[in-house]
């Protein structure tokens, strides 16, 4: 493992540490498991960007829709 060093307002660290002993876990721990969740977000958005790619004009919706029909809400 290899140390780094973080800087944030120190409000915002005791908030930070408050909220990890809610959960009954660590500062650290919680960054780690922030670390596997971006590592996971890009894993998830590449394979995203494969399946767009894979049906790419292959799905429709069976017919045209009039400019007002798109832009409905």
């Amino acid at each position: 493992m290899k140390n780094i060093t973080l800087r944030a307002p120190e409000q915002k660290i005791e908030s930070a540490r408050r909220h990890a002993r809610q959960r009954r876990t660590t500062l650290n721990r919680m960054f780690l498991e922030w670390l596997d969740q971006m590592e996971g977000g890009d894993i998830q958005a590449d394979r995203l960007d494969a399946m767009y790619v894979k049906l790419e004009g292959k799905c429709t919706a069976g017919r045209s829709f009039s400019r007002e029909e798109m832009n409905e809400r």
